[in-house]
């Protein structure tokens, strides 16, 4: 029990710690939110557009399901949707012939959904022929220039029909009229926040959907590019399509534009799920029921009910979606640390209070002439949500260069590496050369010469006549003229050596008046061999050396033919030299060696160890007739000795 306490002890101390540190990652992050409330309620109010009080009308008559009475502007109408019988509101302005000169006009700053203006009687400006001018969700101002022959001197009258429907109160801002160079700068202020902007927003949007889809195909693998950019195409069709006006055959569009709010919202809290590498529920599907559900209904029933269901069910879907995105960067902000988690947290913080205020003003709690600016603030979220993919793919930028690098310098020091291994390698392959020849110099010259000097000695000591010493030593002279004339370069080409060899022999047998047959049955005598290597030729030379003194010493011959003969083969040609002698012959044995004498023997058995050591083959042949020696070269000679024993 005390071990499992002692391991217990450190997991329970670690607890807290970790709860500290939690702690002081939070609270910063929660305060700099705090923050960012602050300055975000007072740029909204600093941020309120100024209009001309001068030339503002507010004193009007509203009829409205069937009642009339004194309403002072800004109004909300009773009804949510009202297209059969609009409210009208009946008001009078005065004109001064004085101000003719630079035109009149009537300006709405505001109104939900659609308006119609008379003056004197005479329609001048329908908004429903502007279909984004109707939506409640964009602030869109209007003016229209009054004809100067409509304008009476002094009371004028203004009639204004307002068309609802829906999902929102009908709402009619402050009425202005008055000179066209006056009211014209608060409509183009008004124009330029909240329709240039928007369409701007909307253009990055765009850009961005299509980038990200861009990115997705290239990168199947990151669903999380492919949800961002779904939500970013839904914005752009909200953005872009424009509502229809009812009643329109297209009507069902609407139901379109009112469910891409909260699967767009939706989709962006999916995206945060994945970008901060988490996976998604599968009870995260339920954020997109009540989009669905509106989209439905709206394909279904007829056009209220969207609306209607649009308020009670898309919009706190919105808010609910809000908070989780903000849950989800607070809690990526605590665990990560890092500037994409901040920055998006910041633009959810921001985004957030926008929506509470924009749900104050649909519950006319706060009176701010009904301007939302929660569509309008989405744009900073974009902007974050960009600046956070481009830190993100900047970062693995960086990686890629930073692996290159360290890819180039690991590349750089295995090629050192091996080249120094080559190094190495060189001089080991280098001092193996230089030991095997020296290795088989001491042979060549232990076998030779070493034997020559050793019987010159033992001549010497038994006191033999000199010619018999002589002669030794002559043998002796031989050897080592073969081992030197070995250690030539001849290029791959025996004849070479076998022409060398010819004159030593002819020498060997004109004391003997013994004829030396040559012929070479091919132009180009043996083929070339580029593998050739000194101590090859010295082989070859001491089997024929040993062949043309046996037919010397022992078979008593008076003729040695010797034929040089290049034959072919399926894997390619291969040189053949023939030592023929017309002696007495000897026996061989089942084994190839000589029967009697053991002199011969040995010297046949040093003949097969020879040719076996430089990849060749030796064939013997002996009767009454003579002695025939037949070598096989290889069609490759070996770099190795290969020699049996």
């Amino acid at each position: 029990m005390s071990e499992i306490a002692a391991k217990a002890a450190p997991k329970t101390a670690a607890k807290p710690a970790r709860r500290r540190v939690l702690a002081s990652r939070l609270v910063p992050y929660l305060l700099l939110q705090t923050l960012i409330v602050i300055v975000t309620i007072l740029g909204l109010r600093l941020l309120q557009p100024s209009d001309p009080e001068d030339f503002a009308v507010n004193d009007f008559s509203a009829r409205e399901d069937g009642l009339t009475r004194p309403v002072t502007l800004p109004h909300f109408t009773s009804s949510r949707y009202s297209l059969a019988d609009p409210p009208v509101y009946a008001g009078a302005f005065t004109f001064r012939s004085a101000d003719a000169a630079s035109g009149w006009s009537v300006f709405l700053p505001r109104f939900s959904n659609a308006v119609e203006v008379a003056v004197n009687g005479v329609v001048v400006l329908d908004s429903r022929r502007d279909a984004n001018a109707n939506r409640p969700d964009r602030n869109t101002p209007q003016i229209a220039v009054i004809p100067a022959s409509l304008l009476r001197e002094s009371a004028n009258e203004m009639t204004v029909r307002l068309f609802v429907w829906g999902p929102l109160k009908g709402f009619l801002d402050t009425v202005y009229v008055g000179p066209d160079v006056a009211l014209r700068p608060a409509y183009e202020r008004r124009t330029l926040l909240f329709v240039t902007l928007p369409v701007v927003f909307s253009a990055w949007q765009s850009i961005l959907a299509v980038i990200l889809a861009i990115m997705w195909l290239m990168r199947r693998h990151e669903p999380v590019y492919g949800v961002l950019a779904a939500a970013m195409v839904l914005g752009v069709v909200q953005a872009y399509v424009p509502p229809p006006v009812p009643p329109a055959i297209t009507s069902r569009l609407a139901a379109v534009l009112l469910a891409s709010a909260p699967i767009e919202s939706a989709l962006v809290v999916m995206f945060g799920v994945l970008f901060f590498g988490w996976r998604w529920p599968r009870y995260g599907m339920l954020l997109f029921v009540p989009g669905l559900v509106v989209f439905v209904v709206g394909l279904i029933g007829g056009p209220p009910l969207p609306r209607i269901l649009f308020l009670v069910l898309g919009i706190p879907t919105v808010g609910l979606c809000l908070l989780l995105m903000a849950w989800v960067t607070a809690i990526a902000v605590v665990r990560r640390q890092d500037a994409a988690s901040f920055t998006i947290g910041c633009a959810v913080t921001i985004v957030l209070v926008c929506w509470i205020q924009d749900m104050l003003t649909v519950l006319e709690i706060v009176n701010n002439d009904r301007i939302f600016v929660s569509r309008l603030s989405y744009s900073a979220m974009l902007v974050a949500i960009g600046a956070g993919l481009t830190w993100r793919f900047a970062r693995a930028l960086n990686q890629v260069d930073s692996f290159a690098g360290q890819l180039v310098t690991r590349v750089r020091e295995a090629e050192e590496r091996l080249k120094a291994s080559f190094v190495r390698e060189e001089e080991r392959a280098r001092a193996a050369a230089l030991a095997n020849e020296r290795t088989r110099l001491m042979r060549d010259l232990h076998d030779g010469l070493g034997g020559q000097l050793v019987s010159i000695v033992a001549l010497s000591e038994r006191g033999h006549e000199g010619a018999t010493i002589t002669d030794a030593a002559r043998a002796a002279l031989k050897d080592l003229r073969l081992v030197i004339d070995s250690m030539d370069d001849i290029g791959g080409d025996l004849m070479l050596a076998l022409g060398s060899w010819r004159e030593r022999a002819t020498a060997q047998l004109r004391p003997h008046d013994i004829t030396l047959d040559w012929r070479v049955a091919t132009p180009q005598g043996v083929p070339l061999h580029p593998e050739l290597r000194p101590w090859h030729v010295i082989q070859i030379v001491r089997i024929l050396d040993e062949a043309v003194t046996n037919a010397v010493k022992h078979a008593q011959a008076r003729r040695i033919a010797v034929t040089i003969d290049t034959l072919d083969a399926d894997e390619g040609p291969y040189g053949v030299i023939s030592v023929t002698d017309d002696g007495h012959g000897f026996a061989i044995e089942g084994s190839g060696a000589a029967g009697r004498n053991g002199q011969t023997a040995r010297g046949l058995s040093n003949m097969r160890s020879r040719a076996a050591r430089c990849g060749a083959t030796l064939e013997l042949s002996s009767d009454a007739s003579g002695t025939r020696v037949r070598l096989q070269l290889p069609q490759r000679f070996p770099d190795s000795d290969m020699a049996a024993g």
